[in-house]
């Protein structure tokens, strides 16, 4: 079987989300499947071999094309339906797509999409004018319609999917996403002492540089309006006054710390960060790499996660793996991924946001629970099982040839 792979989502100098996503999971099919052959696309004016490299493998190849991105997706999508992928290809059987993107195929090439939210049909007015009229442009509805299969990374994302786009229940199939989080901290159970050493310097380094002294309360991912990071201010502002006001001065030594890229429509964020009596002890770090991520989740106290909407959920998981008790929103796709192995809480109710951190900042019998709880519930997803699932997918499509 040969199968198709649109990799232009790891033509990305540093994978996240998506990218990391499609990046992990194939590592763990190509281990998992020597018989077949993949094939994986990319489209980029720049020459970007050396960076693809490692994906030339015994059972996959990387093809490119140096057409200009504007240009290629213009003819793609606008006048001739060119170039045909699968063609460019050499011809695939499967053709799967970990993302929306102009894709113009031969009509008997089986197309699965893999969706990851719909956040951007479900909550418009979360996104700036210029990225609605990029989900236009691609008529995501119409990709998702034509696919032969759609997977969809959690329950919530699937009824989304039947719901705003109106495919049938049947075509889709939930498959979870991996745990990226779960081989960082294995391999890190393996390190000398020496190594050790070195990793616990770098850390005292990095959090001594960004002034990350006493109890770090963390949030990880995006800096948008989606992410409720406005209400987590909010909140951390309420619990910061009740302490103030009770003299007891428990809390006095909390630094909130938010850390990701920017992400759009994020000027009230930072203007609510501004008026905060304790900007001080707000802390944005902006984007953090792989390393950086590590020590702030061996270094946190608790983590934080009051998104309004989630297709899966990558941060409570990956912050449950480094043994850090999680507070998360009860909507969306987030009660699938943590189960009850988080306290939950009403992303729109700031004073319950609030709450739940002077709960598990003060209880440590509960404290300890859900970091139990998030230990267990963290090894469940692993990017072998959801390789496992794609492989089923792909194999009964190809039957159906």
């Amino acid at each position: 079987m040969k199968i198709g792979v649109d990799a232009r989502v790891l033509m990305d100098k540093y994978y996240s989300g998506v990218s990391e996503y499609a990046a992990n999971l194939l590592k763990a099919l190509l281990l998992l499947d020597p018989d077949n052959e993949y094939k994986l696309f990319y489209n980029s004016f720049k020459n970007l071999n050396q960076q693809f490299q490692s994906w030339n493998r015994p059972n996959s190849q990387v093809v490119a094309s140096r057409v200009p991105n504007k240009i290629f997706n213009y003819l793609g999508q606008k006048i001739f339906s060119y170039p045909k992928i699968d063609k460019k290809l050499g011809g695939v059987d499967i053709f799967w797509s970990p993302h929306f993107n102009f894709t113009s195929l031969e009509k008997n090439t089986k197309k699965i999409i893999t969706v990851h939210d719909l956040s951007f049909l479900r909550y418009p007015e979360f996104f700036s004018i210029r990225k609605n009229i990029w989900h236009r442009a691609l008529r995501v509805k119409k990709i998702i319609r034509e696919a032969d299969r759609v997977i969809a990374v959690s329950e919530n994302t699937k009824n989304d999917i039947v719901e705003l786009v109106g495919v049938a229940p049947e075509k889709v199939k939930v498959i979870y996403s991996g745990n990226n989080a779960l081989k960082d901290v294995l391999d890190k159970k393996d390190l000398t002492a020496a190594e050790k050493n070195i990793f616990n310097q770098a850390a005292k380094e990095f959090l001594a540089k960004k002034n990350l002294k006493g109890r770090l309360i963390l949030y990880l991912g995006t800096i948008e309006p989606r992410k409720n990071i406005s209400g987590l201010i909010t909140a951390y502002n309420a619990l910061r006054d009740k302490d103030k006001l009770s003299g007891h001065n428990k809390f006095s030594d909390l630094k909130l710390v938010l850390a990701g890229a920017d992400g759009w429509k994020n000027k009230q964020i930072y203007t609510e960060w501004k008026k905060s009596p304790y900007q001080a002890d707000i802390i944005f770090l902006g984007y953090i790499s792989q390393k950086e991520k590590e020590i702030l989740y061996s270094s946190a106290t608790v983590f934080v996660y009051p998104s309004y909407y989630e297709g899966f959920g990558f941060p409570p998981l990956e912050a449950m793996t480094y043994g850090l008790p999680v507070i998360c929103s009860n909507i969306s796709s987030l009660p699938e991924v943590v189960a009850g192995a988080a306290l939950m809480i009403n992303p729109f109710e700031s004073q319950e946001i609030a709450e739940a951190l002077e709960i598990i900042l003060s209880d440590t019998n509960l404290r300890e629970s859900f970091i139990q709880k998030g230990y267990e519930r963290a090894k469940i997803f692993t990017w072998k099982k959801t390789a496992e699932e794609y492989l089923k997918i792909f194999r009964e499509l190809n039957d159906q040839q």
